[in-house]
């Protein structure tokens, strides 16, 4: 399902909503936008500013949990908010949202 402009909306609007002071960053200079940059966001989440800026086009299909947990976080977001943003990239893996969860991939360690 190609539902790349809701995702850019979600996370968009997620972002528009944490202020740098919230996410313990300094406010520093003038913005453009409200929120945080996208620069900010990838810090926080521990993911290069390229790959935040291309699941924020749209593309989410194949992020991995351990990125959706570590964006949701840095973006403040709630439990309902969470749950939507793994919602809209289960559907964009072509998952129905009733489907499996996604889960994290374990570190190799095989279940005893």
């Amino acid at each position: 399902m190609d539902n790349r402009a809701e995702v850019r909306e979600f996370l968009m609007s997620r972002r528009a909503k944490v202020t740098p002071q919230e996410a313990g960053l300094p406010a520093g200079g003038s913005r453009r936008v409200p929120g945080l940059r996208r620069s900010e966001v990838a810090e926080l989440a521990g993911v290069s500013v390229e790959y935040y800026a291309k699941l924020e086009r749209g593309a989410i299909a194949g992020a991995s949990a351990a990125v959706l947990d570590a964006l949701a976080t840095a973006l403040r977001m709630d439990e309902t908010e969470r749950r939507h943003l793994l919602d809209l990239a289960r559907a964009a893996d072509g998952i129905p949202t009733s489907g499996r969860t996604r889960r994290p991939r374990s570190c190799g360690v095989a279940p005893v």
